[in-house]
């Protein structure tokens, strides 16, 4: 059995001007990091596969919302339905 993410049977979705890191999660779909930057609180993550979020982005700092993200990423298992 291969855990191996398959991530080129998608399309990348475009990239929003503000992203500053993205993630796949095990299913193939997109963690995005948005936000202007590491010294800023508005930071913020978004799955595409099943849509959860930062809950507080006006209180993240980037290297917060980076720890988060990869945690949902890497235990995410939905796909991107659109």
């Amino acid at each position: 059995m291969t855990t191996a993410v398959r991530a080129s049977a998608f399309t990348e979705p475009e990239r929003p001007r503000d992203l500053q890191i993205r993630y796949v999660n095990l299913a193939g779909a997109y963690v995005d990091v948005t936000g202007h930057g590491e010294h800023v609180q508005d930071n913020r993550w978004t799955c595409r596969g099943c849509k959860d979020c930062s809950r507080c982005p006006e209180a993240d700092w980037l290297f917060r919302i980076r720890e988060a993200a990869s945690a949902h990423a890497s235990a995410c298992r939905a796909i991107a339905l659109t």
